[in-house]
C-alpha cells in the first residue's frame, strides 16, 4: 500500500473564485410562513454567506487542519485520504464520518482519546480529499473492505471501529466480513436494521412504535434521499456550480438532525460550519458523495436472515438522532449486533463527535476499556 503525507492546501484562485460566486448568488423571494418551514431561512443563509465571502478566514482554519497529520493511502487502487494520530495507548481504532458531514467532524474525539487509541480517520470515497471508484457498487460493504485493507496496510492486526450514519453502517460490515480482525465496534447512530422477515419474531410493540415513527419521519424529512439515490448527478450539478446552493442543501440537515434547537450559529460556530463547506467546495465533492445514496439503494450488500454482528457492540443513542429520547428499542438492534453496552445521552444529535465530544469521546473509551 503506497502512503504519502498530503497537506491541505486551497489555492488563492479557488478562494476567490467563491468569494466571486457568494458575491453574485441570486437569491430566491422568501419563503411566506414561519420561519424555515419550506427550508434554510433566506435571512439566515444571506447572512452566513456574507461571512463567509468577507470576513471568514480559511487560512487560519487551514493552517489547524495541518496540525493534524494528514495522509493520502493508495487502497485497491483508491486514493483514501485519513487523518492518523498515534497515541499513547495501544488500542488501533477507525473512525468513520456519514453524510452530510466530513472528517472534520470527528476531529474534536482526537486529544480526547489519544491517550487510549491509535486513531485513523478516513474520508469516505467521494468526499473531500478520497476519492471516489468510477463505477457503481461502492456500498458501506465495499467500503468496510478499503478500511480493512488501510488498517492491515498500517500494520494493525486488531482493531476497533466507530461510526455515525454511514460510517456505522461501515462499522458494521466491518465486523460481519472479518470478525477476527474486530476488537469491537462502537456506533452513534442507529444507521442499519436487521432483517426482520420471514422466520424472524413478531414485532413488540414497542419495535412497532419504532418502524412506524422511523416511517413518519421519512415522509417528512427523506426527500433528499430519494431525489440522492435516484437523481444525485442531475442535483450535483446545481451544488457543485453554487456556493449558496451548496449551503443551504448541507447545512438543512446539519439544523434539523442535530440538538441544536434551531440555532446553528450557537450550537457549532459559523467558522465550523464553514470550515465543512469550503472543503466541500474545494474539493469539489458533494456529487460523488452523494452517489453513496445510490449505491446503496441500488447495489447494497444487504443484511440478511443469518447476518448477526457476533463483535461486542457499543450503542451510544443521542436525545436529537431522528427518534425522541427513550423511544429506540435495545431489543431492535439486538436482532442485529450482540449488544455490550447501550447507553442514551439526555444531549445531542446526529453529529455527536461534534456536539457533544466529551461525552462520545467517554463513551468509547468505556467501552474499549471493558471489553479489552
Amino acid at each position: 500500500m503506497r502512503i504519502e503525507p498530503y497537506a491541505v492546501a486551497v489555492s488563492d484562485a479557488v478562494l476567490e473564485d467563491l468569494r466571486d460566486r457568494i458575491r453574485r448568488t441570486r437569491w430566491p423571494d422568501p419563503a411566506p410562513g414561519e420561519a424555515w418551514s419550506q427550508g434554510v431561512d433566506l435571512g439566515y443563509l444571506r447572512g452566513l454567506l456574507s461571512y463567509w465571502a468577507d470576513g471568514f478566514d480559511w487560512r487560519a482554519r487551514e493552517r489547524e487542519l495541518n496540525r493534524n497529520s494528514h495522509h493520502i493511502a493508495e487502497v485497491d487502487g483508491v486514493p483514501i485520504h485519513y487523518v492518523h494520530r498515534r497515541g499513547t495507548g495501544r488500542v488501533p481504532l477507525v473512525l468513520t464520518h456519514g453524510w452530510p458531514s466530513l472528517f472534520v467532524e470527528l476531529l474534536p474525539l482526537v486529544d480526547r482519546l489519544d491517550d487510549r487509541f491509535d486513531l485513523v480517520i478516513p474520508s469516505l470515497p467521494g468526499y473531500a480529499f478520497s476519492e471516489r471508484p468510477p463505477h457503481t457498487g461502492v456500498d458501506r460493504a465495499y467500503v468496510a473492505g478499503l478500511w480493512h485493507r488501510l488498517m492491515q496496510g498500517l500494520g494493525y492486526a486488531r482493531y476497533g471501529a466507530h461510526g455515525g450514519d454511514f460510517g456505522a453502517g461501515v462499522a458494521t460490515h466491518m465486523a460481519l466480513s472479518q470478525p477476527d480482525r474486530m476488537i469491537g465496534i462502537h456506533l452513534s447512530t442507529p444507521e442499519m436494521s436487521p432483517y426482520t422477515g420471514t422466520g424472524t419474531p413478531a414485532l413488540s410493540a414497542e419495535e412497532q412504535a419504532y418502524a412506524e415513527q422511523g416511517a413518519r419521519w421519512e415522509r417528512t424529512e427523506a426527500g433528499y434521499k430519494a431525489v440522492q439515490s435516484t437523481r444525485p448527478q442531475t442535483l450535483g450539478y446545481g451544488l457543485n456550480d453554487s456556493p449558496a446552493g451548496l449551503a443551504a442543501w448541507v447545512l438543512d440537515k446539519w439544523r434539523s438532525w442535530s440538538d441544536s434547537g434551531g440555532d446553528l450559529d450557537a450550537r457549532f460556530g459559523r467558522d465550523d460550519l464553514l470550515t465543512m463547506l469550503t472543503i466541500w467546495w474545494a474539493s469539489g465533492s458533494i456529487t460523488s458523495s452523494m452517489r453513496d445514496y445510490y449505491d446503496n439503494r441500488w447495489h447494497a450488500t444487504a443484511i440478511g436472515p443469518r447476518d448477526f454482528v457476533r463483535v461486542p457492540t457499543a450503542m451510544a443513542v443521542f436525545a436529537n438522532e431522528f427518534v425522541p429520547e427513550g423511544r429506540v428499542p435495545r431489543s431492535w438492534y439486538e436482532r442485529l449486533y450482540q449488544i455490550h453496552r447501550w447507553t442514551i445521552f439526555p444531549r445531542g444529535g446526529h453529529f455527536a463527535a461534534i456536539e457533544e465530544p466529551d461525552s462520545l469521546a467517554d463513551d468509547i473509551t468505556a467501552f474499549f476499556t471493558d471489553i479489552q
